[in-house]
């Protein structure tokens, strides 16, 4: 099949004509892939709002601007998934053996990190819908550079696609259309990803420190008893002991995230580097189109999970990640050390609860969920196990005090949590200064 005005003029043919029909056709096939794009949000029940394609003769929205991440489709999206699995209401029980476990908990954490209690006044127990809104800001805050990302990659391959003459020529599918749809609908992709992953979370998540993100403001324990049941419905464990586990958790992460802001701008520094890293390569979506037109073919199948999206993964996007995975595996090892330091002999159990939280996060993390979807980002769950060992070491070597302020200066690396004790050195100041001058 011949391009569609975007070959050389050839002197024989009537080229207004040809060029005319050629856009026409151009057009309704750029629009087919809109409408195929909307059809798969709309059997999601999501309302994408397209507005055109943002390149000229496509239309645009009326301001001008886009949502980067359209915070009305996450949370529908999120609260569907949770729904269909069901979203227990909370009971008097419920609130009584939450309230009752982080009391307690907070008495304990007292004894074992030098972070004070958060604020008690709030509601410490949750159902899986009520946690999905409370949430959701968390979650945008921290997402949305991702999204902004994306959408800054695809305005970069727009507007290089409408400052170049050469390309046009030598594709019947330019990428400056194909870019204009994209950015179209990119908002409403990234949040219908988002959506899924939190539904999903919330199904399976204690509490909402569990995927040790601070997504909570202020931060604070909070629990979801349904899950809490649910994780310890195949053990012989007494259920008051499951629930001051996890209070014993959610409470040491609430208090690390609440006292040290920084790491709160750590984490989302980490994804906005892996979002302003961004590239994309429209390649595969190029090829399919012009591969479907060549072929005469009535229907080009987008697909939102066929990887086509995928963005291209740079350097600093692997150091970003890195960054990321290292910090979220420090967060875990270290409310774990500080949990298991706070059960102390007084949970006959503590071993098997952590060994079950330990096997819990090898297979379903939620940390594993949300990375694995929105980043490709595997979560570690052996790194996680190196750095509670970090930890407790660093706090039998020295003391409480020497492991909870490692928080104020240089986190270590994932290399430097397998040698505790020569991160230490590296970091203490030396009595005697003279051998430095």
């Amino acid at each position: 099949m011949a391009g569609f005005g975007f070959t050389p003029n050839d002197p024989g043919n009537n080229e207004g004509e040809d060029n005319d029909k050629n856009r026409e056709n151009l057009e309704a096939m750029m629009r087919q892939m809109q409408e195929q794009i909307k059809q798969q949000f709309e059997q999601l029940g999501i309302s994408t709002g397209f507005a055109g394609f943002g390149i000229p003769g496509f239309g645009a929205p009326a301001d001008g601007k886009a949502e980067a991440l359209p915070l009305a489709t996450v949370r529908d999206v999120a609260k569907k998934f949770a729904t269909t699995a069901g979203s227990q209401p909370l009971g008097t029980k419920d609130l009584t053996a939450i309230d009752s476990a982080c009391e307690i908990a907070d008495i304990w954490l007292n004894e074992a990190t030098l972070f004070p209690a958060t604020s008690s006044s709030l509601p410490r127990a949750i159902s899986r819908l009520d946690w999905i809104d409370s949430t959701l800001p968390g979650w945008q805050a921290t997402m949305e550079p991702l999204a902004a990302g994306l959408t800054a990659a695809i305005s970069r391959l727009l507007d290089e696609a409408m400052n170049s003459n050469g390309e046009a020529e030598e594709s019947p599918i330019p990428v400056g259309a194909i870019a204009g749809l994209l950015k179209s609908f990119i908002g409403s992709m990234i949040a219908t990803q988002l959506g899924q992953a939190i539904g999903s979370i919330s199904i399976s998540a204690v509490g909402a420190h569990d995927a040790g993100l601070p997504i909570l403001e202020p931060a604070r324990p909070l629990l979801i008893p349904e899950n809490i049941d649910r994780w310890g419905a195949d053990t012989e464990i007494p259920k008051t002991e499951i629930y001051l586990f996890h209070a014993l958790r959610e409470g040491a992460t609430a208090r690390l995230f609440e006292h040290n802001p920084w790491i709160v701008s750590y984490i989302r520094s980490a994804i906005v580097e892996y979002g302003a890293g961004i590239k994309i390569d429209l390649d595969a979506i190029q090829q399919q189109a012009e591969e479907a037109m060549n072929n005469g073919a009535n229907e080009i199948s987008i697909a939102l999970d066929a990887g086509i999206f995928t963005p291209e993964e740079t350097p600093s996007q692997r150091a970003a990640l890195s960054k990321l995975e290292t910090v979220l595996a420090l967060v875990d090892g270290w409310a774990d050390d500080v949990a298991t330091l706070a059960a102390g002999d007084r949970l006959p159990s503590i071993t098997a609860l952590r060994e079950l939280q330990r096997r819990t996060r090898a297979t379903n993390a939620p940390s594993q969920q949300l990375f694995k979807t929105m980043l490709g980002l595997e979560v570690s769950p052996k790194l996680s196990r190196e750095a509670s060992a970090f930890w407790n070491q660093i706090r039998t070597t020295k003391d409480i005090a020497a492991r909870d302020n490692i928080w104020s200066g240089i986190l270590p690396s994932a290399s430097e949590l397998l040698a505790p004790d020569l991160f230490l050195a590296s970091t203490e100041i030396p009595d005697d200064l003279s051998g430095l001058i």
